[in-house]
């Protein structure tokens, strides 16, 4: 099977490990082991397999995020990555049609491209603060539609789909008869009232949820993630599940479990983060007359435009070389002239102030 490269994480994988100031995260600067309540009965436990679809009490931490799913509705995966691929790999054959909101993490709509599937993309407007437009989406879906993957929270731009606009966007797929891919992955960051969207599998019989301990958790390292649907959906789930995970490791299952147990604890300590990064990123496009951006309504991220004429991956090496300072190039998200800047980021502020030096001096902007 052959598949397109995958620019963001390719680029990541470049350019991340050497940036003084890296602005490139998705994350919240991540948790130890030091800081869950963890028992010390945890260095007796055996290292087998463990459970093989997640623990029970895993799956009942998980089941508590949400108003209308039980444990045979989830099933926990590598990472919010595996859930998606499992999902396509379950779903979806040669031929199908999938309609993907752009711009969104590469995996919805590469790896249907590469089952044989039709894909169309459906691209967000600046114009529209970066939310579906709901009249063109219902022209862009058809009876022939068999799948529409969505990102809310939305990585890269931070837009929040609304509560209201969610239940059209159910509207229109129920009158197709499709499925609904929901990566929510940023689920629980919302910067404007309640922190957590109303999540797809809770409000639509064919939506799927894919959640992960990556972002609102702070833990990316535990590669955990989960997916909530439809009994007959994860049984099939399931039975593709076992080609490519088996199991996940026992500790992460753990740690995992314990985090959302006090998931009020983490919660607290990342909004406080999110919200001074907000508030940081806000200070700082307020003096600037060579970015700008809507601003992020929750997710960790924010896609920020420039007014210079270069493209993204030059403005990006030649600002790292630089300054220290990464950013995403917003061509590896199909958004050129953008860049994606992680606004939870260590050392935000002084980041920041490096790139308006750089640029200022760069492109003469006084």
């Amino acid at each position: 099977m052959k598949i397109a490269q995958f620019k963001v994480e390719e680029w990541m994988n470049k350019y991340e490990a050497s940036a003084k100031y890296d602005l490139t995260s998705t994350c919240i600067s991540p948790l130890s082991i030091n800081e869950l309540p963890f028992e010390d009965s945890i260095f007796q436990k055996k290292l087998t397999y463990g459970d093989i679809e997640g623990s029970l009490r895993l799956k009942n931490a998980i089941k508590n995020l949400y108003t209308n799913q039980e444990e045979n509705n989830i099933t926990v995966t590598h990472g919010a990555i595996g859930a998606n691929q499992l999902v396509f790999l379950s779903l979806l054959e040669k031929g199908d049609e999938v309609v993907s909101i752009v711009p969104t993490y590469q995996q919805h709509y590469s790896i249907p491209e590469s089952l044989g599937c039709n894909v169309k993309l459906y691209f967000l407007k600046e114009e529209n603060n970066w939310l579906p437009d709901i009249e063109e989406l219902n022209k862009i879906i058809t009876p022939k539609t068999k799948l529409l993957c969505l990102n809310n929270p939305n990585n890269p731009t931070g837009s929040v789909i609304p509560n209201n606009m969610l239940f059209e966007i159910v509207k229109i797929a129920e009158k197709n008869n499709i499925w609904i891919l929901s990566d929510e992955v940023y689920r629980g960051l919302n910067l404007y009232g309640s922190p957590y969207s109303e999540s797809i599998a809770d409000i639509y019989e064919k939506g799927i949820s894919v959640g992960s301990m990556s972002k609102t958790y702070s833990l990316p390292g535990l590669r955990v993630g989960w997916i909530a649907g439809r009994v007959d959906l994860i049984n099939e789930i399931n039975h593709q599940r076992q080609y490519n995970t088996i199991s996940i490791s026992i500790l992460d299952d753990y740690f995992s479990a314990i985090a959302l147990e006090n998931k009020e604890i983490i919660e607290k300590r990342n909004f406080e983060i999110l919200r001074n990064g907000e508030k940081v990123l806000r200070n700082w496009l307020a003096k600037q007359n060579q970015f700008s951006c809507i601003l992020p309504k929750g997710g960790t991220t924010v896609l920020v435009k420039y007014n210079f004429n270069i493209s993204s991956k030059e403005f990006c090496k030649n600002l790292q070389k630089a300054t220290g300072a990464a950013l995403l190039p917003g061509e590896t998200m199909e958004m050129e002239g953008f860049v994606r800047l992680g606004y939870c980021s260590d050392n935000l502020e002084i980041a920041l102030d490096k790139i308006s030096d750089y640029t200022n001096k760069q492109y003469h902007i006084s």
